[in-house]
């Protein structure tokens, strides 16, 4: 089944730019969110976005306007009803994904496959609060989407071979490079990353190197585009510090303790870019 509809939870960050990325390949997007400015505001953000592509000559302006014309963007979920792919991109809230499946899932028809672009909650457990396990899956994109090409392909427990062919076709369609991944806490990418991180505060607390020559090191040394401690204030210390503390409870094992010095940054509140201090200063 060749997907022409797909239909998007969430108008914010990720959704607008799952939106984007569909457009841009000439496929239909309903982009659905809570609120009519919510809708607006996502709309807004892939329209400044194609501009600035339009400006670094990887766009032209009748290719925006044709990518802009598939979005349709809705406040009510019956609009969902024509796509045959609906990815949820809604805040990574546990609760909140539950309550929005659970909703989506009795109005779609029976073949409609459900997606969830999180980065952290078990695929399994979303899928089984559906009527659809089999076809339900992770398709975690990373930010900004329209430049990452990166998708991280995710099967839950009852996962179907179809659903996984069938999205991944689509992420190729997109220009994306999935790979596919077991469902387990922070699937493959942040299972790495994130400890990565972490350990870099270790080795920062314990006053083996300066930030800078940290972050230096693991550019030069390991061909990194940013060092850990930058990426980490980019990405929130609180997020690092929440998934941290996800695998320490999850895999029981002590190899994922969260540093210290990061606990009292946050506890702190300098958690980044976000608040103009982390790591470094704004």
């Amino acid at each position: 089944m060749a997907i022409q509809t797909v239909g998007i939870i969430g108008a914010g960050t990720m959704g607008n730019g799952i939106a984007q990325a569909c457009a841009v390949a000439g496929v239909n997007v309903v982009m659905v969110d809570i609120a009519q400015a919510a809708v607006d505001k996502g709309l807004a953000t892939v329209s400044g976005s194609l501009d600035r592509l339009i400006k670094k000559e990887k766009l032209t302006a009748e290719q925006k306007t044709a990518a802009l014309a598939l979005i349709k963007g809705s406040t009510n979920y019956e609009d969902l009803k024509g796509a045959q792919l609906v990815i949820e991109a809604a805040t990574e809230n546990h609760a909140l994904k539950l309550k929005i499946l659970k909703q989506v899932d009795e109005m779609l028809p029976a073949e409609v496959i459900v997606a969830s672009n999180t980065s952290s909650i078990s695929i399994t457990q979303l899928a089984a609060a559906t009527s659809r396990p089999d076809r339900f899956i992770g398709m975690h994109f990373f930010n900004p989407v329209p430049m990452m090409a990166l998708v991280e392909l995710i099967r839950g427990y009852l996962t179907s071979d179809a659903t996984h062919d069938t999205v991944k076709e689509l992420a190729v369609k997109l220009g994306k490079s999935p790979i596919t991944v077991k469902n387990a806490p922070g699937f493959v990418v942040n299972r790495i990353l994130v400890p990565m991180i972490n350990e870099a505060f270790f080795v920062l607390s314990e006053g083996i190197a300066t930030a800078e020559d940290i972050d230096a090191g693991m550019k030069l040394g390991c061909n990194q585009p940013i060092g850990p401690l930058a990426l980490a204030d980019m990405i929130g210390l609180d997020v690092c510090l929440a998934v941290m503390e996800v695998y320490l409870e999850q895999f029981g094992d002590s190899k994922y303790r969260p540093c210290p010095l990061l606990k009292e940054m946050v506890a702190a509140g300098q958690l980044g870019r976000k608040t103009g201090r982390g790591v470094y200063t704004y």
